[in-house]
């Protein structure tokens, strides 16, 4: 990587894929975003994930609630604050991010692009491996490639987050029965091929503990960029009253 860029007022500039799903969703996934304030979320049956600001303030959290439902349990990925009275953190695992830094990717011959007919085998495929989560309109994000045996779908990976200049390869499985083939690792290299073609930046997250693949994804190629965290929380039950106006709920 090139050295730390500045701002004017001479601080480190942040990058896009230090908050991908902002990066996102007020850049070439925009035309998803449903938004309160300063918050931004995918509609629900596309992607759980939504963005705070990086620095998010008592009225962008009042905001989120507003825009998710009191009760609801939210998504906050790379989020390493506190969070408000009234929250309640449901999960935290730590995460890495990974991006591109000398890939081989390459076209895969037995690889065909899945389309929404294929919507419901991929989340079948999904629920027995459990990536991550795979809504109805996921699909939508971008191109998903599978490999399929004897007409059944065994193997598939596909584009999910989409920063400026980046986009993030995800739902990257393999049917238990297929595994050992290095499927993945072929589906991986050709979703990273047509990034490539579109000028863009492969990167992808897992869990920190996940240290096979992390070391299977250098071997192809990936670098670690940087240490994040995948945390879930549940909003309260209720907005207070100065919380009610910051936001003009009715």
């Amino acid at each position: 990587m090139s050295g730390t860029s500045h701002d004017q007022g001479g601080q480190p500039a942040r990058h896009v894929l230090d908050n991908p799903a902002l990066a996102s969703l007020t850049g070439p996934h925009a035309h998803f975003a449903e938004r309160r304030g300063r918050v931004l979320r995918y509609p629900v049956d596309v992607s759980p994930w939504l963005a705070l600001p990086d620095e998010p303030d008592a009225d962008d959290w009042a905001d989120l609630v507003a825009l998710t439902g009191p009760g609801a349990e939210v998504p906050l990925l790379g989020f390493r604050g506190a969070v408000p009275e009234g929250w309640e953190i449901t999960f935290r695992a730590e995460g890495v991010q990974l991006v591109d830094d000398g890939l081989a990717a390459a076209p895969d011959p037995e690889a065909v692009r899945l389309g929404p007919a294929d919507v419901a085998e991929m989340r079948d495929l999904v629920a027995r491996t459990r990536p991550g989560p795979f809504e109805l309109r996921t699909i939508e994000l971008g191109t998903y490639l599978g490999i399929r045996r004897e007409g059944r779908l065994v193997a598939m990976a596909g584009e999910r987050l989409h920063p400026p200049g980046h986009t993030e390869i995800s739902a990257v499985c393999t049917d238990p029965a297929a595994r050992g083939q290095g499927l993945a690792t072929r589906l991986v290299l050709a979703v990273a091929h047509g990034i490539r073609e579109r000028g863009e930046t492969p990167f992808l997250h897992t869990g920190a503990h996940n240290t096979d693949a992390i070391r299977l994804y250098e071997s192809l190629g990936f670098r670690l960029r940087l240490r994040t965290a995948f945390l879930a929380a549940r909003a309260p039950e209720r907005l207070g009253e100065e919380d009610r106006e910051a936001v003009g709920v009715a």
